[in-house]
């Protein structure tokens, strides 16, 4: 089947290469078209050449193209994925760095706090202008896969004004579902000696889940295992595991609090509410440090950083390694490469998918952009409806929602006013700062993103003037609670395997230990 994936942000190496390897993987779509693009020639020409040399050795009939101009990649497309992050790593930087100015301490910062919401300012107008261009230029039916954070704020705007059928995609709930089938496994063998000749191992494929809520915030509401309801037993399930009671507190506490388990990491979620972060001195008593996942302040934007400045310094020798062998490679989870062979091919494919929720769940609000599950067929993408989730859950997902809905609408309209409402009513920031200092907050990141920010282009001259005159409430000089200092490439090489892995990853979260 000759279809053409674009890909927007292609200079990412561990999303585009193994995407593809993944779409390819299947018989059917060997022939495959794909079109990179990337506003790096940099990245792009590197992640290129390895793609390229994939192809070759595998004798794949279809073409890798690469542009600059993003209109020559999505032409004719079926599909396009997305993959940036507008503003690169310095935006990122800024993002956590100036918020820990007046004292929001974040670990990634791209979905929900101050950063997140910035990012989505960011990314919006982007988002806005591919879907422009795909209604141009690519195919009349084309699907739009976005990959970017903030997952939400992106979907809904290219739902509500791109004119393009988007849907969003992550990986949460499949990491999510690895913790509790591990849960599962300590409890059923308790007493037993790990890896002993009468340990039962699980495999996921015996644990049956169904997750809903919204993107980092959506919840195990169902969790079956031979016949029974496991909801009741992961509470003391967690508590007793061995690593999850030491790596996962803050989603223990909100399992015991709230009665469903969260699909986010402990560090994204320590992020999304209000109680975790919010005094410096007990950050470090609800996250762990032996991965960045688990809260590290700005742990995502170090993890990055490292990979990035690997990837180029190790490309060369990247190049010389054998290329990837399709007979022996295993398809991520990823769901993209699935909603592609489902919607090409008629198999049948179940996932979690972030789309408008128009009833699914019932007492969220119709135009949030939820996570639940879905089908995919040649039909397209075909949502089950759930009903309501617990009230307090709820209140958790409808407390970021209202969030995700004024930052998308300021975003588009480029209103001040909405960014400002949208960050006062973020869960983290509303529980650090007070009302001036979140304006003068956003007035020193409107500053420092400006050229990231044509949506603002209006409002910049005003927050220079204010920001000049104000006294300046962001007075700490602190570089987090629970920071740790960005690896050199000479540091690296020392474990140049996991540096490897690391710049190669889609999902980073798996990848990477500070030991």
């Amino acid at each position: 089947m000759s279809i053409k994936v674009a890909f927007i942000g292609a200079g990412s190496l561990g999303f585009t290469r193994r995407l593809i390897l993944d779409i390819v993987k299947v018989p059917e779509l060997r022939d495959a078209n794909f079109a990179l693009h990337d506003i790096s020639k940099q990245n792009l020409d590197m992640v290129t050449q390895i793609v390229k040399r994939d192809f070759k050795a595998n004798k794949l009939t279809g073409k890798v193209t690469s542009s600059t101009v993003r209109r020559k990649a999505l032409k004719d497309a079926d599909y396009v994925i997305n993959c940036t992050r507008i503003g690169g790593l310095d935006a990122f930087k800024s993002d956590i760095d100036i918020p820990l100015k007046y004292g929001v301490d974040q670990c990634v910062g791209d979905t929900l706090a101050i950063g997140g919401i910035m990012y989505g300012m960011r990314n919006i107008p982007a988002i806005l202008n591919f879907c422009k261009d795909m209604r141009e230029v690519s195919s009349p039916d084309c699907l739009f896969l976005n990959y970017a954070n903030p997952m939400a704020m992106n979907t809904w705007a290219a739902n509500k004004y791109g004119g393009v059928n988007t849907v969003g995609l992550c990986h949460g709930v499949q990491g999510g579902h690895w913790q509790i089938c591990s849960v599962i496994e300590h409890v059923i063998n308790k007493g037993k000696r790990k890896n002993s000749k009468n340990w039962r191992k699980i495999d996921r494929s015996e644990v049956d889940i169904k997750c809903v809520g919204i993107n980092h915030q959506t919840w195990y509401a169902e969790v079956i295992f031979e016949g029974e309801d496991w909801i009741p037993k992961l509470l003391e399930g967690f508590q007793n595991h061995p690593e999850y009671k030491k790596s996962e507190k803050v989603r223990i506490d909100m399992l015991k609090r709230f009665g469903l388990y969260s699909t986010e990491s402990n560090g994204h979620l320590s992020e999304y509410v209000p109680w975790y972060r919010k005094r410096p001195s007990e950050i470090k008593n609800w996250i762990s440090l032996d991965s960045w996942i688990n809260g590290e302040t700005g742990g995502y934007l170090r993890i990055c950083t490292e990979g990035r400045n690997w990837f180029k310094t190790d490309f060369t020798n990247m190049l010389k390694e054998p290329a990837t062998d399709l007979e022996t490679y295993k398809r991520s989870e990823e769901h993209g490469s699935f909603i592609i062979e489902a919607k090409e091919t008629g198999r049948i494919y179940r996932g979690h998918f972030n789309l408008e929720n128009v009833g699914v769940i019932k007492n969220l609000p119709d135009d949030a952009i939820i996570e639940a599950p879905g089908y995919v067929d040649k039909t397209g993408i075909n949502m089950a409806v759930y009903g309501d989730l617990p009230l307090g859950c709820a209140g958790v997902c409808n407390n970021s929602i209202t969030v995700q809905r004024l930052a998308v609408e300021a975003a588009v309209h480029g209103r001040l006013d909405y960014l400002r409402q949208a960050v006062m009513l973020d869960p983290l920031t509303g529980a650090v700062c007070d009302p001036n200092e979140i304006y003068q907050m956003i007035d020193e990141m409107l500053i420092a993103q400006t050229e990231w920010l044509p949506n603002f282009k209006h409002e910049i001259a005003g927050a220079k003037k204010r920001f000049k005159s104000e006294k300046k409430l962001g007075t700490r000089k602190t570089l987090g609670a629970a920071r740790i200092k960005t690896k050199s490439v000479a540091a690296m090489k020392k474990n140049a395997k996991e540096a490897r892995r690391n710049a190669a990853a889609t999902d980073k979260g798996k990848m990477t230990k500070n030991s």
